[in-house]
């Protein structure tokens, strides 16, 4: 069993070193990456060659030997494989088209998950096959309310007025494409387990665009059902949340979600989420990711010394608030993971 593993099943109750991994771990500030990305007209392409896929998943495991690899692919494959239109442009980022109504979802390809993205599965078996046993390997997905945010909006969007708009004006419409992103979401990371992973990560990026009354129903309702089925279907297999931005909602998700782990973003206090959360879950986070891009080496180490004081007396998950950013030195990454392990 991996050290991670050991951790998120409460096996280690003592910890003097937290384990490490960072999300977007396999990217751009990585100069290795970006070479094998040079070779890539489209992204997607990357995402869809299991040997490439597999390769940049490996590459920070080789440079900082992580804890955990996690799959290299995207949250908007699912949406693609549905059937929308999902690109990726230069300098903009993705974008998509747009599902505004009830004949839309009609369109959408149901059943299309598993033969769609069999490259995603293969290159899942490819990096479990390489990686070593004693690291672990992530599957992830994005969560309905995230990915829906993109495939109404259209693309990435500051504060997605459209889709809050949408959800209030057309509800039944809104429902019925966050029943279908639930359902597939279940089965995309089901098919991840069999393929070869043995951590789940959802990711919400968006869900703190919400007030109470809507995080509810569009996040913590599809985010139940998703985890309560996976844990059905996969009872050993943990899962770790994350609905970025909810602030103190964090305690009501834990109390209502079954999550083994959650992370939690550079906004939360800290000592709020030692109080509130650690006796019921175990944390993952939350070092600022600009800090880490562009913050003194002093600062940083202060930081990451204040993390473990006050989130080492249980065992954690050492992460960052967010995704790794692309201007972060290397040499940061490797301060950081030896400030970890000493």
């Amino acid at each position: 069993m991996s050290y991670i593993l050991e951790v998120l099943n409460k096996k280690t109750k003592e910890i003097k070193n937290p384990p490490i991994w960072i999300m977007r771990q396999a990217g751009r500030y990585l100069p290795e990456y970006r070479k094998v990305r040079s070779e890539i007209n489209n992204f997607l392409d990357l995402c869809y060659d299991p040997k490439m896929a597999c390769e940049v998943t490996m590459q920070p495991i080789r440079r900082f030997d992580f804890d955990a690899a996690i799959i290299f692919s995207d949250i908007l494959v699912i949406p693609h494989a549905l059937g929308s239109d999902v690109k990726f442009l230069g300098g903009v980022g993705p974008k998509l088209s747009q599902t505004l109504s009830v004949d839309d979802l009609r369109s959408l390809k149901v059943k299309n998950l598993e033969s769609f993205l069999k490259p995603v599965f293969d290159a899942v078996s490819l990096t479990r096959s390489k990686l070593d046993k004693s690291k672990s390997l992530i599957g992830f997905a994005g969560c309905p309310w995230t990915l829906a945010c993109y495939m109404v909006e259209g693309g990435g969007s500051k504060n997605f007025n459209l889709v809050r708009q949408k959800a209030i004006e057309d509800e039944v419409f809104f429902s019925q494409l966050i029943d279908i992103l639930t359902d597939a979401i279940i089965e995309y990371l089901s098919l991840k387990i069999e393929a070869g992973a043995d951590i789940i990560k959802l990711f919400d990026s968006w869900a703190g665009l919400l007030p109470p009354k809507e995080l509810k129903k569009w996040v913590f309702d599809p985010t139940k059902k998703i985890v309560d089925e996976i844990k059905k279907r996969y009872p050993k297999i943990p899962i770790i949340c994350f609905p970025k931005g909810i602030g103190s909602n964090y305690l009501e998700f834990i109390k209502y979600i079954n999550c083994d782990s959650i992370a939690i973003d550079q906004n939360l206090p800290r000592d709020w989420a030692v109080e509130n959360l650690q006796n019921n879950v175990i944390i993952q986070g939350n070092l600022d990711n600009f800090l880490l891009a562009f913050g003194k080496k002093e600062d940083i180490e202060n930081e990451v010394k204040d993390i473990l004081q006050k989130f080492n007396k249980v065992p954690f998950i050492f992460n960052l608030g967010h995704g790794i950013l692309p201007q972060t030195p290397v040499e940061n990454v490797e301060m950081l993971v030896e400030l970890i392990r000493q």
